[in-house]
């Protein structure tokens, strides 16, 4: 998606492309007194709520504090077999830090994508494969070396292009170069309603029909003469010029005279002036846009080569979700199953379905071992609760745990393993901004790069206002942009989407939080930025 500062010129210099995915480096974490240096307990939103009781102090204290966890450094779980028993409630690991998340995501959907990515497609983050966790005593295949590279865990069943029709592409992404099959035009055509003439003028007007676009050419033209031609038609042989309709005059004796000075070849298009046949008009990797699609038909195409689109399963979980009428009695409303599939689809993904499993240990571990998704979506039950049973369940699969946990707020339980196959699983926190938090952090660019997209190109821009930050980890924060600043909103709590709703972005706030007039990582929300008139009026402002 394309923001405001992107596309209008002249808007100030806030939009410019970074080259990490992080916050800025080396980011310090205002400790409160009495705080710990460890990693908070994964109840999300009472240490949200614990950790911005003071924010005007933990501003004060950003420069007096510990460093965050370096960048590159993983988890200490991280692909672990997680075939040994459950972990107990009051095991503490390290989360990963949210850049490299992101980037353990992108390198996982790498190395399960397809076998020539497009341009910009990353095989390791910005600054490198991320080093490994304390405890890491050699290669791995989230930390590869040139002795030991990444395996590659493409199934080698699945097709690697499709022929898509175009009316079926847009959103796919192309997976070949995508060539002219002609010339562009591919005859010389008229670029103007007028008049075609050959040799000086005055002409004799020709007394025959109108060159129209469509029909066949008209004979050749002799000089001194001219005859009527459409935009788009094919000139006739030996045509020196198209005059304009407007720049022309006839007399009563049928002749045709010109109001300025005619040019041989103006508003003429020659054969092959936008391209010849076989000439690269897009590399591979490139998505499928409707100008794309345009292109494709004026080039010869009636589909197109494109990359499988990658499966997505989502699973629901929780008994207390209710999936029509008010709440009650305990029960809500499931605000992620209407919300996750069209969000997944805007990413490239195919969603094959969204499938409400509840709290049955049983039924999560048939669906995710059965599903034929390449990536499984679930919802709730990442956390260490009596009823949290994604990390039993991916330790009966035999998973490999690539991120247990991330420091960042709200999601800060997320985690995204691999299973059997090649296939992944993105365990998203059960709060819907919490929810959104890991589907930016770890579903979206492990999905680009299984599809084979290019990587989204981060931007900064200017805050307008504070933002209060968590003591030690990376905080996202609901933006809208208001002229060359981005503005934070409010409800911004990991259940609430009041927030969300009315922003076009989502600011990354590193740990200590932001001054006004700091510049910060904004990530693009997949919807387009320009609201109906008053659709943010109803949004609070921090």
């Amino acid at each position: 998606m394309t923001h405001p500062q992107q596309r209008a010129a002249g808007t100030g210099p806030v939009v410019r492309p970074v080259t990490g995915s992080g916050p800025v480096a080396g980011a310090e974490a205002g400790v409160e007194p009495g705080a710990t240096s460890g990693a908070e307990p994964e109840s999300d939103g009472v240490d949200e709520a614990l950790a911005l009781v003071a924010p005007s102090r933990t501003l004060a204290h950003r420069t007096a504090s510990p460093r965050s966890a370096p960048p590159g450094t993983a988890s200490v779980r991280a692909e672990n077999s997680l075939a040994g028993a459950p972990r107990a409630k009051a095991e503490r690991h390290r989360a990963t830090p949210w850049p490299d998340a992101r980037d353990v995501a992108t390198r996982a959907g790498a190395r399960t994508g397809p076998a020539h990515p497009g341009p910009g497609h990353p095989t390791s983050g910005p600054t490198g494969p991320a080093r490994p966790g304390p405890g890491h005593t050699g290669p791995s295949p989230d930390h590869p070396s040139p002795d030991h590279p990444s395996p590659d865990h493409r199934d080698p069943d699945r097709p690697r292009r499709h022929a898509t029709p175009l009316g079926q592409a847009l959103g796919h992404v192309l997976a070949e170069p995508l060539r002219a099959l002609t010339d562009l035009p591919s005859f010389d055509t008229s670029a103007m309603d007028g008049w075609a003439v050959a040799g000086p003028g005055p002409w004799s007007i020709r007394d025959e029909g109108a060159v129209l676009a469509g029909h066949a050419s008209a004979t050749a033209l002799e000089d001194g003469t001219a005859v009527r031609i459409a935009t788009g038609a094919r000139v006739p042989p030996e045509t020196t010029a198209v005059i304009r309709s407007e720049h022309s005059r006839t007399d009563a004796g049928g002749h045709l005279h010109a109001r300025r000075e005619v040019v041989p070849g103006q508003d003429i298009r020659p054969r092959g002036q936008e391209c010849r046949s076989g000439d690269q008009l897009l590399p591979a990797g490139t998505p499928v846009t409707p100008a794309v699609l345009g292109l494709a038909a004026a080039a010869g195409y009636d589909e197109l080569p494109t990359l499988p689109r990658p499966r997505v399963e989502i699973l629901v979980l929780g008994d207390e979700l209710l999936t029509a009428g008010l709440p009650h009695e305990g029960l809500i409303r499931d605000a992620l199953g209407p919300m996750l599939g069209p969000w997944l689809t805007t990413l490239g993904a195919d969603v094959l379905a969204t499938r409400r499993i509840g709290d049955d240990a049983d039924a999560l571990r048939a669906a995710v071992i059965g599903s034929p998704a390449d990536l499984v979506i679930t919802t709730g039950g990442t956390a260490a609760g009596p009823v949290d049973h994604v990390h039993p369940v991916l330790a009966q699969a035999g998973a490999a745990l690539l991120v247990d946990g991330v420091k960042v707020r709200p999601g800060h339980p997320m985690l995204l393993a691999r299973l059997e196959g090649g296939r992944h699983l993105v365990g998203l926190p059960g709060n819907p901004l919490a929810a959104i938090s890991g589907l930016l952090t770890l579903a979206e660019p492990l999905l680009r790069a299984l599809a084979g997209a290019p990587a989204s190109t981060p931007y900064r821009a200017a805050v307008r206002d504070e933002v209060h930050g968590h003591p030690h980890d990376t905080r996202l924060v609901p933006v809208v942009h208001r002229g060359d600043q981005v503005v934070p909103l409010h409800y911004n709590g990991p259940a609430m989407l009041r927030g969300i709703a009315a922003a076009d972005g989502m600011a990354v706030v590193p740990p200590g939080g932001a001054r006004p007039g700091d510049v910060l990582e904004i990530l693009d929300l997949p919807w387009p930025v320009s609201p109906a008139p008053g659709a943010a009026q109803g949004a609070c402002f921090t």
